[in-house]
């Protein structure tokens, strides 16, 4: 089963709870934040296409 367990994005009015959520200014940032995250976590970075990354922990 895989779990959201982060969330990186551009606009914090889409994102609706249930992880910790991760707001940046810059589509660089995103891209940097997002893969700093997903080596800590162990996890995999997904882009939406919309601005927003998610990060899952696959099991």
């Amino acid at each position: 089963m895989s779990q959201i367990i982060a969330i990186v994005t551009l606009t914090k009015e889409r994102i609706a709870g249930g992880a910790p959520i991760f707001v940046v200014d810059k589509e660089d940032e995103l891209q940097r934040v997002s893969f700093s995250l997903e080596k800590i976590l162990d996890a995999n970075a997904h882009d939406l296409k919309n601005g927003t990354m998610i990060l899952v922990k696959h099991t």
